[in-house]
């Protein structure tokens, strides 16, 4: 399963268009891309494997894995970028503002739903990240 994120850089955040099978899945906002800096850039462009984690905080979520020189990106629920994220992307339904969004937590669970369906299956994750 490949999920593509298309992303438009901003001077306060990153939004993205995600697509499966070159369909619109949902936007995605993200911190402003500062170098990789920890907890105060979104990721670098690239490809990576997503399984599946769960934390009290989030619930059932995702971890993006080989990330370099970053540990712990998550895809998890959140609606403002500045306050809520550290580097992680979150999914939304809509666009609100510069890295804002509503109704991630229902967005999250339609991409948990069809990941935990491929994982379930033995089935490779992975997300391409471009410009």
């Amino acid at each position: 399963m490949v999920f593509t994120l298309h992303r438009t850089y901003l001077k306060e955040g990153t939004h993205g268009a995600l697509f499966y099978k070159d369909i619109f899945f949902c936007f995605i906002i993200e911190l402003p891309y500062l170098n990789n800096i920890k907890y105060k850039s979104c990721i670098p462009e690239g490809t990576y494997t997503l399984t599946p984690r769960y934390s009290k905080k989030f619930k059932n979520h995702l971890l993006v894995n080989g990330v370099k020189n970053r540990s712990l990106i998550l895809l998890h629920p959140a609606n403002d970028a500045q306050k809520e994220l550290k580097g992680c992307l979150a999914p939304v339904s809509y666009l609100t503002g510069v890295a804002k969004g509503l109704y991630s937590k229902p967005q999250l669970e339609k991409l948990v739903a069809l990941c935990y369906q491929a994982f379930d299956k033995k089935e490779t994750v992975q997300l391409i990240i471009k410009s």
